[in-house]
């Protein structure tokens, strides 16, 4: 495990599901940021395919840019304006294929991470997106994170891989719909507990094409605890991370010590 004696301010930005595009969406990330002011957070999370939207068909296709592409480099102002790293869903074009990703761009303005989901749900996914195939652990002030996206983090072996791995917080973006909700307010916090990790599960809200989101976006402790939780609107949560709460739920359920 990682050392430091600072606490984490991590956030959630749950967007209301919107026919926006891209660049609207950016905007609307940028007065958040504002609102916020300057280095109010760590890290900020956005949900699942944030730029493009989830339930959207071909825009999928439409809006797929490369990594380091043009709505990076938008979002890559931001960050070094607000002094803030952020992590945002969007369909990355590649070579090899196009894959349902999640970047995390530094409050420098650099990419630190880029985790492509490695579990595709449905054939409408299977229709738009390549498989990823990595874990994807990274370092921010001294914490050692992990991105999963959405269906990623619903297999514990996945979790599981990324505490292995070092991960102390692990970021889940996502686009849960109502009918699920077992999966926010049941798995999420298991997955926390059951790896002594904190958890951000950040979600839309609002409607998208017939595919309504339930909101509940929330950051988890280690031990279980829900430290905060959003409704059924657009807003923005957050919470101070305190490593010493890791050492703590690890020293009295050692799961990872004693897995065998």
């Amino acid at each position: 495990m990682s050392k430091t004696n600072s606490p984490f301010r991590a956030a959630i930005y749950q967007y209301k599901a919107r026919d926006e595009t891209p660049v609207k969406r950016i905007a609307r990330l940028g007065h958040i940021l504002a609102d916020s002011g300057s280095g109010a957070f760590d890290l900020l999370v956005c949900p699942e395919l944030f730029l493009s939207g989830y339930n959207v068909a071909d825009d999928i296709i439409k809006y797929s840019k490369t990594s380091s592409g043009t709505y990076f480099k938008q979002i890559s102002e931001l960050a070094k304006t607000w002094n803030t790293a952020i992590i945002y869903g969007y369909p990355e074009d590649t070579p090899k294929g196009r894959y349902n990703s999640a970047l995390c761009v530094s409050a420098e303005g650099e990419i630190m991470a880029n985790h492509r989901k490695m579990g595709l749900p449905s054939d409408y996914e299977k229709l738009y997106f390549q498989r990823g195939v990595q874990t994807t652990v990274f370092e921010i002030k001294g914490y050692r994170l992990a991105i999963a996206v959405c269906y990623d983090a619903e297999f514990p072996e996945n979790i599981r891989k990324c505490a292995q791995h070092g991960a102390e917080i692990v970021i889940v973006p996502t686009a849960l719909v109502e009918r699920w909700t077992f999966v926010a307010r049941k798995m999420m916090p298991t997955r926390a507990f059951e790896n002594g990790v904190f958890l951000l599960y950040a979600n839309y809200c609002g409607e998208e094409n017939g595919s309504r989101y339930l909101g509940d976006s929330r950051i988890i402790a280690p031990d279980g605890e829900e430290l905060a939780v959003a409704g059924t609107e657009e807003t923005v949560i957050n919470a101070e991370l305190d490593q010493k709460r890791i050492t703590e739920s690890r020293w009295i359920l050692p799961y990872l010590e004693d897995l065998q």
